[in-house]
């Protein structure tokens, strides 16, 4: 039974890890992957830079999308509940990003984080990993 159970939630939650990087990708206006692919070009400090930026971006996206998807399959009463859950947290992540970009009217986060600001980067990391928290927390009350 309990194998069952985690094989249930495990084909469930990595599916959902993955529309949910889809969905973070899709809501940027920049290609995270081309980026990070490009990054190993080492004579190329500002495309260095980018991938690291936007790898922190993405990065944080999926660390608090994971601290959120553990709590909601802890505290969740079942696949559906989970699910909801999930999808309720990347929308969080995806608006605290684009209220990051609304907030800060003279720093562009969607020109910034492409054009290789790493601190805006780890800055949008950090934020994305307190959503997750939050919402973690939020889903154990």
């Amino acid at each position: 039974m309990y194998l069952i159970n985690f094989l249930e939630y495990l084909g469930v939650s990595i599916p959902l890890m993955i529309v949910a990087v889809m969905l973070f990708s899709f809501t940027t206006p920049y290609k995270e992957f081309q980026i990070i692919a490009a990054g190993d070009e080492l004579e190329d400090p500002r495309k260095v830079a980018a991938a690291k930026a936007v790898a922190f971006d993405i990065g944080g996206k999926v660390l608090g999308l994971a601290l959120l998807l553990a709590s909601a399959i802890y505290h969740a009463v079942d696949l559906w509940d989970m699910i909801v859950w999930t999808l309720t947290g990347t929308v969080a992540i995806i608006i605290v990003y684009w209220l990051f970009e609304l907030l800060t009217p003279k720093l562009k986060v969607r020109r910034e984080i492409p054009n290789g600001n790493i601190a805006v980067g780890i800055f949008s990391f950090c934020l994305s990993i307190a959503t997750g928290i939050l919402m973690a927390a939020l889903i154990s009350y």
